[in-house]
């Protein structure tokens, strides 16, 4: 099992950002992401909150074998033919270290800044499946033309395109037939933050029944694709399930967590950063012998 690590971005570069990305790699960290938000819920909502694309070249900038990426970007404010260029262009600047974790977004903040009104869940599924699609071919094609009914493309060129080949790998989030069918047809990992109905009143072993389900139904839309999934990684981004960060209190803590979860079939856990004063508070002491001890006992 794997374990990385997501950084949000709320340090100024020069004043905690790029230490962070640096320590994360020195830690031996297999991936550090960052989400991709305009904005994200209270308490961040009204603090600093940086972009995901400068933040990531950023830290490429600063590291040399540590995975990058997003966790996840949505369609809320993206178009794939933009969204394309940024990531082939970032894909280069990293050395070809770059994972797209991408999701059919949410109802948050990001869902109205743009001026629009919030789409319903039928229609953030209806543009998911439109958009990773279209940015599959923009990332694999040297030039794309595609009307769709939420994104176009008209003679979009993309060269040289991505340093990994055929592209860059898609993390994609999901939990929903559609988009589990997606992550079966066009992701190198899967990625779930468990069931959250079960955050605020759930208990371990429900979500533990919860995330076997999803492992399962991912693995019946592999079938459908005659897919085997084992191909694809399986990421649990944590703090979401009712242990919520009790995980990152001590390394035995952990690595039962850790344990459990693998027995579902997880290759990869991504745990936050600690951020002091929020819900993703833990003892920076603790975090790093998690990072160095409980990854090598997984390992």
């Amino acid at each position: 099992m794997r374990l990385s690590t997501v950084i949000l971005p709320v340090d100024r570069w020069h004043e905690g950002g790029r230490a962070k990305w640096r320590r994360a790699e020195e830690l031996g960290f297999h991936a550090a992401y960052t989400y991709d938000h305009l904005s994200w819920r209270v308490p961040f909502r009204d603090g600093p909150w940086f972009g995901a694309v400068p933040t990531l070249t950023a830290a490429a900038g600063v590291t040399e074998r540590m995975r990058l990426g997003t966790l996840v970007t949505s369609p809320n404010f993206r178009h794939p033919v933009t969204l394309a260029k940024e990531l082939i262009s970032l894909d280069d600047i990293s050395g070809g270290r770059i994972t797209l974790g991408i999701g059919a977004g949410g109802s948050g903040f990001d869902a109205t800044a743009l001026g629009q009104e919030p789409w319903t869940p039928r229609e953030r599924a209806d543009r998911f499946g439109e958009f990773v699609p279209l940015l599959d071919r923009l990332l694999t094609e040297g030039s794309v033309s595609q009307r769709g009914t939420f994104y176009s493309a008209r003679e979009a060129r993309n060269l040289p395109g991505c340093v990994q080949r055929p592209r860059l790998p898609f993390a994609v989030a999901a939990t929903g037939p559609r988009g589990m069918r997606l992550a079966a047809r066009y992701g190198q990992a899967w990625v779930t933050t468990g069931d959250p109905k079960l955050y605020e009143t759930g208990t371990p072993e429900q979500s533990v029944a919860a995330l076997r389900g999803q492992v399962e139904r991912l693995g019946e839309a592999c079938a459908e694709l005659g897919r085997d999934a084992a191909e694809l990684g399986k990421v649990l981004l944590h703090g979401f399930t009712p242990e919520r960060n009790t995980p990152l209190e001590s390394v035995e803590a952990f690595v039962d967590f850790a344990g459990r979860h693998r027995e579902l079939g997880f290759t990869e856990i991504a745990v936050h950063w600690p951020i002091p004063g929020t819900g993703f508070a833990a003892d920076r002491a603790v975090f790093e012998r998690i990072a160095t001890e409980a990854a090598a006992r997984l390992g």
